[in-house]
This record gives C-alpha cells, sequence and structure tokens, in this order.
C-alpha cells in the first residue's frame, strides 16, 4: 500500500454520470491506496445494461451487481515478483448510486470503498468464508480510514 507501486491505470466511463465527480485523480489515489504490488488495471464505469450483462456472462448471475473484478493472473502458479497484478474492475453506476443513496452514503465514499474493494479482490483476497471475509473487511477498514472515509461496515 504505498506510493512506490507501479501503477498503470486507465479509467473508462462509458456511462458518464459520474465522470465529473469521480475524477480520474480521484480513482488513482483510491487504487493507489489498496495496492500491495505494481499493477496495470482499468477501472471502467457502466450502466445496469452492461453490468447486468457482464455479471450474466461471467458469473451466471442475471443482474447488475456493484463491483465486478476480472482478475487476470488469478490461478497463475508462480509470478515474477515485479510481475504487475493484471485485471479489470466493473462498477455499475445505477447499483453504485442506489447502494449510496440506501446506505445514507456519498456516491463518492461509496465509489471509493467499491474501488479499493475491486483492488483488492484483483490480488488475491476475498470473501468466500467468515475468515477471509473478516481479513478483507478490516483492510478495507483500514485503507478507507486512510483516505478519511468512515468504516463501510459500521452498523
Amino acid at each position: 500500500m504505498s506510493e512506490k507501486n507501479k501503477l498503470s491505470l486507465s479509467v473508462q466511463y462509458p456511462d458518464p454520470r459520474l465522470q465529473e465527480s469521480i475524477t480520474r485523480p480521484k480513482v488513482r489515489r483510491w487504487v493507489q491506496a489498496a495496492l500491495l504490488a505494481p499493477a496495470e488495471l482499468t477501472i471502467r464505469f457502466v450502466d445496469a445494461e452492461e453490468g447486468r450483462a457482464l455479471n450474466r456472462d461471467y458469473r451466471g448471475k442475471d443482474y447488475a451487481t456493484n463491483v465486478l473484478t476480472f482478475a487476470y493472473n488469478e490461478g497463475e502458479e508462480e509470478l515474477p515478483d515485479d510481475a504487475p497484478t493484471q485485471a479489470d474492475i466493473i462498477l455499475c453506476t445505477d447499483v453504485l448510486e442506489r447502494e449510496a443513496a440506501e446506505q445514507k452514503k456519498t456516491v463518492e465514499q461509496h465509489t471509493a470503498h467499491l474501488i479499493v474493494h475491486g483492488v483488492l479482490h484483483a490480488q488475491g483476497y476475498d470473501h468466500l468464508d467468515d475468515e477471509e471475509a473478516a481479513e478483507m473487511e478490516g483492510l478495507e477498514t483500514e485503507i478507507l480510514a486512510k483516505l478519511g472515509v468512515a468504516d463501510p461496515y459500521a452498523e
């Protein structure tokens, strides 16, 4: 989680609704805060239609979800230490905005959380069982606190 981790970042806004408020510099700052190693990442903001199609086609779930992470070196044997994490992280603007309103958070706070969450997934973190979930949530909370974002898991 240091500034020394080399980052190649593409930010795409095919759904342009958040382009003015969720700027590339903000996205870069949030991604960099969650990086544990060099990375080549694309962050893509999509509408519900594209989000649903991706979730259906790649995960077999026919609905738009808040964040999808496609980690390309996942499951590879031993990568060289300097090999970058490669991933596409897809955020669905419709779901993100709805959840932010439901959770009484700003869209910016919720986006920061989902980007940190997606970047951790790209680096091999998961929440399939309680132990993994506790570790990942603890790390997210710690990273977000450093960014000035409240604990997203607090009641």
